[in-house]
């Protein structure tokens, strides 16, 4: 196995971008009337989307690294509260605490004696929860929403003009 190949792949899905939009693209220029906007069908907000992969990137990052963690309850603890709103101030801590974990992850991934296949210590038996896993998992729901969000953001029309 070649293990930079390995590492540059995960940090490439980590990144986004490779098959989907990235999370900055997505959020880029976001009208600040739309933060608490919720598309039509849709029970949350454009926040509370974000609010979401910060907090599930949060979760997955204490996983791999905190002894002590505790697991979240879903969807209680996953997702704001439904009548949850936000600010200007609030929106950009979403996207800067976002931003934070998602460097912090790239740093555990890319440090060369990091083992990606090492099971994670909060893993429970049998389960071989492994850096590379939860690197990919994290890296799987941030595209699910970061599209999900890119689309509900048409639905709305909250793009720019001339946006494709």
């Amino acid at each position: 196995m070649n293990e930079s190949a390995v590492r540059n792949a995960v940090l490439g899905s980590i990144d986004g971008g490779q098959a989907s939009m990235t999370f900055d693209e997505a959020v880029a220029n976001f009208p600040p009337e739309n933060y608490n906007t919720k598309p039509p069908n849709v029970p949350y907000s454009f926040w509370h989307v974000l609010e979401h992969i910060r907090i599930t990137a949060r979760d997955i990052l204490d996983y791999v690294q905190n002894p002590h963690y505790r697991e979240l309850t879903w969807p209680d603890e996953s997702w704001p509260a439904t009548d949850a709103t936000t600010d200007a101030a609030g929106w950009n801590a979403t996207i800067e605490s976002f931003r934070r974990d998602m460097a912090t992850l790239r740093a555990l991934v890319a440090e060369p004696d990091r083992d990606l296949l090492g099971v994670v210590m909060n893993a429970r038996a049998n389960q071989n929860h492994t850096l590379l896993r939860e690197s990919l998992v994290l890296a799987d729901h941030n595209a699910y929403h970061t599209g999900e969000f890119a689309i509900l953001r048409q639905v709305v029309g909250a793009w720019p003009d001339g946006h494709k």
